[in-house]
């Protein structure tokens, strides 16, 4: 993958899991629903939107960092569990038959960041043999 298109993957992640994690983090009932506040469960969607805003920190300063070599293969590693990961239990629900628009469209967005981060971390990187 090229440098320019893993700086878009990265900045372009970097900026979805920020807006989920100020959501999550300062927002909790928008995700939850109402009459959610201050119970065990705003508390687990406080503490994964923190997740989010430290995860987003890390893509945003990696942008610029050559990210399929060695050096930086664990941001790739790690972007790679994340969106894998959530991809398959998103994938797993609707499947399930949930099939609710914006689920679709949230599953669509985490399927093509991992297979994006799944290129950048497996692909044939420029004038390897």
């Amino acid at each position: 993958m090229k440098r320019s298109s893993a700086r878009i993957l990265l900045l372009s992640s970097a900026l979805l899991m920020a807006a989920l994690g100020f959501v999550a983090t300062f927002a909790p009932e928008k995700v939850l629903g109402p009459g959610t506040i201050g119970s065990m469960p705003t508390l687990v969607a406080q503490i994964a939107g923190a997740l989010y805003l430290g995860f987003a920190m890390l893509n945003w300063m990696a942008k610029d960092n050559a990210i399929g070599g060695i050096y930086s293969r664990p941001v790739a590693l790690g972007n790679l569990l994340h969106f894998f990961a959530v991809a398959m239990a998103l994938l797993h629900l609707v499947s399930a038959g949930n099939n609710q628009g914006i689920l679709l469209t949230v599953t669509l967005i985490y399927v093509i960041f991992a297979g994006g981060f799944g290129l950048l971390v497996f692909g044939k990187s420029p004038g390897s043999a």
